[in-house]
């Protein structure tokens, strides 16, 4: 297994994309990752799009970016309130002056787009938010996963498989 030793978060809130969150963990543990699910309230239980529950390892205080290899942030309707909590902008951004992973699918580029780490960067997402990106200072790509440097993005769940392949291999290294 080619992630053994590695931690990461995934963000969790109500009405996450299903497929979005749980994907990404299953195949992050199939390759000996450890997975926390962050939300903004620690042991709540989150229903995702369509009817998953999702319960919260920690919040953003219990994390520090030093005790983590990377963070993912899933789309649905969620990032429009994870945006909002302060302590999640803080984590992300403290995550990304690290280089460490920091990956985000579909609507989750708005949460980047809060955390103010978007200037200069490639990337993709859905969308309905594409002017979002691009007036926060990145470069847009139409493409099923854009990597620059730490920052992998995606814009759908059909583009879940080049996501994972594309982390998986950034964080094999």
């Amino acid at each position: 297994m080619s992630l053994n030793g590695k931690k990461y978060v995934m963000l969790v809130e109500e009405d996450y994309n299903d497929l979005e969150v749980w994907y990404p963990v299953i195949r992050l543990r199939e390759e000996g990752a450890g997975v926390m699910l962050l939300g903004r309230e620690k042991g709540r239980t989150y229903t995702g799009k369509y009817g998953l529950s999702a319960v919260s390892d920690c919040t953003a205080a219990d994390i520090s970016a030093d005790e983590i290899d990377g963070i993912l942030i899933p789309g649905g309707w969620a990032p429009d309130m994870l945006r909002r909590d302060k302590g999640i902008l803080d984590l992300v951004s403290r995550v990304n002056s690290q280089g460490k992973l920091v990956a985000a699918i579909c609507h989750a580029g708005s949460v980047l787009v809060s955390a103010g780490i978007l200037k200069g960067r490639k990337m993709t997402c859905f969308s309905s938010i594409i002017d979002d990106v691009v007036n926060a200072g990145a470069s847009y790509f139409d493409r099923e996963v854009v990597t620059d440097g730490n920052l992998i993005t995606s814009r759908t769940p059909d583009d879940l498989p080049a996501f994972m392949r594309e982390i998986i291999k950034r964080e094999s290294r």
